[in-house]
């Protein structure tokens, strides 16, 4: 679970058969969609028409730990939150449970563009603090 100085979100969804492989349990790339998701998700609710307007992140590395898998009709709970951010690179955690049972863990680095010439910019204060308590 994500500090309680930091802003968490949680998304949740049920394993339906076009996320499965042919093992019949979620495929490691869906997972990768998911964490993708939530980023979103959560970004889009923090952040300002203002600051969306004016910046876009982009991945620059996932490491997923692969814990247990998930099957068919499983409600999966995600949680995420930015653990740390300097310069122009962010850190978010992403945990997805089946009820209390800790599916994976992810950490992905993300880094701030500007919209308009898509080149690197220092993550201003004003983002920094949708992150915190």
């Amino acid at each position: 679970m994500a500090p309680n100085d930091k802003v968490s979100y949680q998304h949740s969804l049920k394993v339906t058969s076009h996320h499965l492989d042919h093992l019949n349990h979620v495929n490691n790339a869906v997972y990768l969609d998911w964490v993708q998701e939530v980023a979103y998700l959560h970004w889009n609710l923090l952040a300002t028409q203002e600051i969306k307007d004016a910046s876009i992140w982009m991945v620059l590395r996932h490491e997923i730990d692969y814990l247990r898998q998930a099957y068919l009709n499983d409600e999966i709970i995600i949680h995420t939150w930015i653990e740390d951010s300097a310069g122009v690179k962010s850190t978010r955690m992403v945990h997805m449970y089946r009820g209390d049972e800790l599916l994976t863990k992810s950490k992905t680095t993300f880094c701030l563009l500007d919209k308009n010439t898509q080149k690197p910019k220092r993550i201003s204060q004003e983002i920094l603090t949708l992150f915190t308590k």
